[in-house]
Protein backbone atom coordinates (compact mmCIF):
# COMPACT_ATOMS: atom_id res chain seq x y z
CA UNK A 1 0.00 0.00 0.00
CA UNK A 2 1.31 3.65 -1.38
CA UNK A 3 2.42 5.99 1.84
CA UNK A 4 0.52 8.79 0.47
CA UNK A 5 -2.42 9.54 -1.80
CA UNK A 6 -2.06 11.87 -5.10
CA UNK A 7 -4.77 13.99 -5.65
CA UNK A 8 -5.89 14.65 -9.58
CA UNK A 9 -5.07 18.13 -8.50
CA UNK A 10 -1.32 17.02 -8.96
CA UNK A 11 -0.23 17.53 -5.20
CA UNK A 12 0.77 14.71 -3.36
CA UNK A 13 -0.77 14.68 1.07
CA UNK A 14 2.80 13.19 1.99
CA UNK A 15 4.41 15.29 4.57
CA UNK A 16 8.03 15.75 4.54
CA UNK A 17 9.61 15.69 7.94
CA UNK A 18 10.81 19.12 7.61
CA UNK A 19 7.31 20.10 7.22
CA UNK A 20 5.88 18.23 10.70
CA UNK A 21 7.32 21.10 12.73
CA UNK A 22 5.06 23.90 10.78
CA UNK A 23 1.96 21.78 10.25
CA UNK A 24 2.34 20.93 14.65
CA UNK A 25 3.14 25.17 14.96
CA UNK A 26 -0.26 25.73 12.68
CA UNK A 27 -2.64 23.37 14.51
CA UNK A 28 -1.35 24.64 18.07
CA UNK A 29 -2.16 27.96 17.18
CA UNK A 30 -5.45 27.47 15.49
CA UNK A 31 -6.76 25.09 18.61
CA UNK A 32 -5.21 27.94 21.20
CA UNK A 33 -7.34 30.28 19.44
CA UNK A 34 -10.43 28.68 19.70
CA UNK A 35 -9.88 27.26 22.96
CA UNK A 36 -8.98 30.79 24.57
CA UNK A 37 -11.72 32.30 22.85
CA UNK A 38 -14.58 29.58 24.23
CA UNK A 39 -12.81 30.00 27.76
CA UNK A 40 -13.11 34.13 27.34
CA UNK A 41 -16.28 33.63 26.29
CA UNK A 42 -17.39 31.55 29.10
CA UNK A 43 -15.70 34.07 31.90
CA UNK A 44 -17.65 36.85 30.13
CA UNK A 45 -21.12 35.13 30.51
CA UNK A 46 -20.67 34.52 34.20
CA UNK A 47 -19.56 37.68 35.12
CA UNK A 48 -22.24 38.66 36.83
CA UNK A 49 -22.92 35.70 38.87
CA UNK A 50 -22.52 35.45 42.47
CA UNK A 51 -21.73 31.92 42.68
CA UNK A 52 -18.38 30.29 43.99
CA UNK A 53 -16.10 29.41 41.33
CA UNK A 54 -15.02 25.84 41.65
CA UNK A 55 -11.17 25.31 41.03
CA UNK A 56 -11.88 23.83 37.36
CA UNK A 57 -13.88 26.87 36.17
CA UNK A 58 -11.80 29.13 33.94
CA UNK A 59 -11.37 32.44 35.58
CA UNK A 60 -9.45 35.24 35.25
CA UNK A 61 -5.63 35.69 36.57
CA UNK A 62 -5.31 38.15 38.78
CA UNK A 63 -1.67 39.12 40.46
CA UNK A 64 -0.84 41.30 43.69
CA UNK A 65 -3.25 43.99 44.37
CA UNK A 66 -5.72 42.81 41.92
CA UNK A 67 -3.78 43.41 38.35
CA UNK A 68 -5.42 41.60 36.44
CA UNK A 69 -2.72 39.31 34.05
CA UNK A 70 -4.13 39.52 30.40
CA UNK A 71 -3.65 35.71 28.13
CA UNK A 72 -1.48 37.99 26.23
CA UNK A 73 1.19 38.05 28.92
CA UNK A 74 1.37 34.32 28.95
CA UNK A 75 1.65 34.25 24.99
CA UNK A 76 4.77 36.66 25.12
CA UNK A 77 6.25 34.58 28.02
CA UNK A 78 5.80 31.22 25.70
CA UNK A 79 6.98 32.91 22.36
CA UNK A 80 9.91 33.94 24.42
CA UNK A 81 11.15 30.58 25.97
CA UNK A 82 9.91 28.37 22.74
CA UNK A 83 12.02 31.07 20.77
CA UNK A 84 15.12 31.12 23.31
CA UNK A 85 14.67 27.25 22.89
CA UNK A 86 14.75 27.12 19.24
CA UNK A 87 18.07 28.97 18.60
CA UNK A 88 19.97 27.28 21.71
CA UNK A 89 18.62 23.35 20.53
CA UNK A 90 19.82 24.59 16.39
CA UNK A 91 21.26 21.54 15.21
CA UNK A 92 23.73 23.68 13.34
CA UNK A 93 24.77 26.99 14.11
CA UNK A 94 26.54 27.33 11.13
CA UNK A 95 23.62 28.23 9.02
CA UNK A 96 23.56 31.95 7.92
CA UNK A 97 20.19 32.24 7.49
CA UNK A 98 19.83 30.84 10.87
CA UNK A 99 21.82 32.96 12.42
CA UNK A 100 20.14 35.76 10.95
CA UNK A 101 16.80 34.74 11.88
CA UNK A 102 18.26 34.82 15.32
CA UNK A 103 19.73 38.51 15.28
CA UNK A 104 15.80 38.76 14.26
CA UNK A 105 14.32 37.50 17.11
CA UNK A 106 16.94 38.47 19.35
CA UNK A 107 16.57 42.89 18.26
CA UNK A 108 12.22 41.69 18.40
CA UNK A 109 12.74 40.21 21.58
CA UNK A 110 14.35 42.90 22.97
CA UNK A 111 11.81 45.49 21.21
CA UNK A 112 9.07 43.24 23.08
CA UNK A 113 10.37 43.27 26.93
CA UNK A 114 11.09 47.39 26.25
CA UNK A 115 7.46 47.53 27.04
CA UNK A 116 6.87 44.45 28.65
CA UNK A 117 4.98 46.40 31.52
CA UNK A 118 2.89 48.31 29.26
CA UNK A 119 1.49 44.67 28.74
CA UNK A 120 1.39 43.25 31.58
CA UNK A 121 -0.88 46.55 33.08
CA UNK A 122 -2.37 47.75 29.65
CA UNK A 123 -1.16 51.23 30.44
CA UNK A 124 1.67 53.53 29.75
CA UNK A 125 3.84 53.12 32.92
CA UNK A 126 7.17 52.90 30.80
CA UNK A 127 8.40 55.84 33.29
CA UNK A 128 7.03 54.95 36.21
CA UNK A 129 7.24 52.20 39.10
CA UNK A 130 5.84 49.75 37.27
CA UNK A 131 7.85 50.27 34.44
CA UNK A 132 10.36 48.57 35.94
CA UNK A 133 9.36 45.45 35.27
CA UNK A 134 10.37 45.70 31.63
CA UNK A 135 14.11 46.11 33.18
CA UNK A 136 13.46 42.75 35.14
CA UNK A 137 12.02 40.83 32.19
CA UNK A 138 15.14 42.22 30.11
CA UNK A 139 17.43 40.37 33.26
CA UNK A 140 15.85 37.69 33.23
CA UNK A 141 16.12 37.02 29.65
CA UNK A 142 20.04 37.78 29.35
CA UNK A 143 20.29 35.89 32.37
CA UNK A 144 18.61 32.64 30.63
CA UNK A 145 20.30 33.34 27.35
CA UNK A 146 23.90 33.54 29.11
CA UNK A 147 23.67 30.41 31.36
CA UNK A 148 22.45 28.56 28.17
CA UNK A 149 25.83 30.21 26.49
CA UNK A 150 27.83 28.91 29.15
CA UNK A 151 26.75 25.39 28.38
CA UNK A 152 24.06 25.11 31.42
CA UNK A 153 20.63 23.34 30.60
CA UNK A 154 17.13 23.00 32.48
CA UNK A 155 16.46 19.98 34.98
CA UNK A 156 20.63 19.44 34.36
CA UNK A 157 20.73 18.04 37.87
CA UNK A 158 19.39 14.87 36.49
CA UNK A 159 20.40 12.70 34.00
CA UNK A 160 17.93 13.21 30.73
CA UNK A 161 20.52 10.78 28.35
CA UNK A 162 18.71 8.07 30.25
CA UNK A 163 15.46 8.86 28.09
CA UNK A 164 17.42 8.41 25.02
CA UNK A 165 19.85 5.65 25.61
CA UNK A 166 17.02 3.53 28.13
CA UNK A 167 13.89 2.96 26.61
CA UNK A 168 12.31 0.80 29.76
CA UNK A 169 9.25 2.58 31.58
CA UNK A 170 11.32 2.03 34.42
CA UNK A 171 13.98 4.40 33.41
CA UNK A 172 11.87 6.92 31.84
CA UNK A 173 8.93 7.25 34.97
CA UNK A 174 12.06 7.82 36.67
CA UNK A 175 13.09 10.88 34.52
CA UNK A 176 9.72 12.16 33.91
CA UNK A 177 9.21 11.68 37.87
CA UNK A 178 12.51 14.24 38.35
CA UNK A 179 11.31 16.30 36.22
CA UNK A 180 7.91 16.87 37.46
CA UNK A 181 9.22 17.39 41.09
CA UNK A 182 11.62 20.35 40.14
CA UNK A 183 9.04 21.86 38.01
CA UNK A 184 7.01 21.71 41.35
CA UNK A 185 10.25 22.88 43.24
CA UNK A 186 10.35 25.53 41.03
CA UNK A 187 6.92 27.08 41.17
CA UNK A 188 7.12 26.72 44.83
CA UNK A 189 9.61 28.56 45.20
CA UNK A 190 8.38 31.13 42.60
CA UNK A 191 5.30 31.80 44.84
CA UNK A 192 7.96 32.78 47.45
CA UNK A 193 8.35 35.74 45.22
CA UNK A 194 11.81 34.14 44.66
CA UNK A 195 12.28 35.09 40.94
CA UNK A 196 16.05 34.68 40.40
CA UNK A 197 16.71 31.60 42.69
CA UNK A 198 13.42 30.03 40.55
CA UNK A 199 15.40 30.87 37.19
CA UNK A 200 19.15 30.02 37.92
CA UNK A 201 17.69 27.31 39.92
CA UNK A 202 16.00 25.65 37.08
CA UNK A 203 19.53 25.05 35.60
CA UNK A 204 21.04 24.65 38.71
CA UNK A 205 18.74 21.95 40.49
CA UNK A 206 20.01 22.18 43.92
CA UNK A 207 19.29 26.02 44.26
CA UNK A 208 15.39 25.22 44.07
CA UNK A 209 15.46 22.91 47.40
CA UNK A 210 17.28 25.88 49.34
CA UNK A 211 14.56 28.40 48.01
CA UNK A 212 11.63 25.94 48.81
CA UNK A 213 12.88 25.06 52.39
CA UNK A 214 13.56 28.98 52.86
CA UNK A 215 11.34 32.19 54.35
CA UNK A 216 9.36 33.30 51.66
CA UNK A 217 9.36 37.27 50.83
CA UNK A 218 7.13 38.43 52.76
CA UNK A 219 4.40 40.21 49.82
CA UNK A 220 4.59 37.34 47.92
CA UNK A 221 2.08 35.03 47.02
CA UNK A 222 3.18 31.75 49.86
CA UNK A 223 3.18 34.23 52.76
CA UNK A 224 0.18 35.89 51.80
CA UNK A 225 -1.57 32.04 52.13
CA UNK A 226 1.02 30.82 54.97
CA UNK A 227 1.85 34.07 56.82
CA UNK A 228 -1.11 36.51 57.50
CA UNK A 229 -2.33 34.19 60.11
CA UNK A 230 1.69 33.79 62.22
CA UNK A 231 2.65 37.14 63.00
CA UNK A 232 5.95 35.53 63.87
CA UNK A 233 6.62 34.12 60.71
CA UNK A 234 5.79 37.58 58.80
CA UNK A 235 8.06 39.46 61.43
CA UNK A 236 10.95 37.34 60.54
CA UNK A 237 10.23 37.27 57.10
CA UNK A 238 9.84 41.60 57.01
CA UNK A 239 13.30 41.73 58.98
CA UNK A 240 14.82 38.86 56.96
CA UNK A 241 14.05 41.15 53.41
CA UNK A 242 14.88 44.68 54.92
CA UNK A 243 18.56 42.84 56.18
CA UNK A 244 19.01 41.11 52.45
CA UNK A 245 17.40 44.51 50.04
CA UNK A 246 19.76 47.10 52.15
CA UNK A 247 22.82 46.45 50.51
CA UNK A 248 20.87 46.36 47.09
CA UNK A 249 18.86 49.86 48.09
CA UNK A 250 22.45 51.27 49.01
CA UNK A 251 23.58 50.78 45.72
CA UNK A 252 21.23 51.83 43.87
CA UNK A 253 21.13 55.44 45.70
CA UNK A 254 25.18 55.55 45.14
CA UNK A 255 24.76 55.02 41.42
CA UNK A 256 21.34 57.74 41.04
CA UNK A 257 23.80 60.11 42.73
CA UNK A 258 26.47 59.03 40.72
CA UNK A 259 24.76 59.34 37.52
CA UNK A 260 23.63 62.63 39.00
CA UNK A 261 27.22 63.89 39.24
CA UNK A 262 27.60 63.91 42.94
CA UNK A 263 28.28 60.37 44.20
CA UNK A 264 27.97 59.71 48.02
CA UNK A 265 27.44 56.90 50.32
CA UNK A 266 23.54 57.64 51.13
CA UNK A 267 23.29 57.64 54.62
CA UNK A 268 21.12 55.15 56.84
CA UNK A 269 17.98 57.21 57.31
CA UNK A 270 17.25 57.75 53.31
CA UNK A 271 18.19 54.13 53.14
CA UNK A 272 15.56 53.00 55.75
CA UNK A 273 12.69 55.70 53.73
CA UNK A 274 13.37 53.60 50.54
CA UNK A 275 13.45 50.21 52.30
CA UNK A 276 9.75 50.90 53.73
CA UNK A 277 8.34 52.46 50.82
CA UNK A 278 9.86 49.07 49.09
CA UNK A 279 8.74 46.25 52.16
CA UNK A 280 5.61 45.75 53.27
CA UNK A 281 3.64 42.44 54.23
CA UNK A 282 1.53 40.46 51.71
CA UNK A 283 -2.58 41.24 52.41
CA UNK A 284 -4.39 38.76 54.20
CA UNK A 285 -6.43 36.85 51.47
CA UNK A 286 -10.03 38.70 50.48
CA UNK A 287 -8.13 42.11 51.37
CA UNK A 288 -6.83 43.82 48.11
CA UNK A 289 -4.95 46.47 50.06
CA UNK A 290 -1.59 45.89 51.38
CA UNK A 291 -0.80 45.60 55.06
CA UNK A 292 1.76 48.14 55.76
CA UNK A 293 4.02 46.82 58.62
CA UNK A 294 7.88 47.87 59.59
CA UNK A 295 10.26 46.05 60.97
CA UNK A 296 11.51 46.86 64.46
Amino acid sequence: MRPDLDVELGFSTHLPPSRLPLVCCLVAFILTFFITRTIVRYIRSHADSDAPRKWWQPHNISGGGGLHIHHMVIGVILVMVSGISMVALAVDGGIPEFTAASILFGIGAALVLDEFALILHLSDVYWAEDGRTSVDAVFVAVAVAGLLILGFNPLSFFDVGIWQNDHSVAARTIVVVAAVLTLALAVIVLLKGKVWTGLVGMFITPLLFVGAIRLSRPHAPWARWRYTKRPRKMHRALERERWLRRPVVQAKLWLQDAIAGMPKFPDDALVDEQLDREIHAAPAPGNPEPVTQKAS
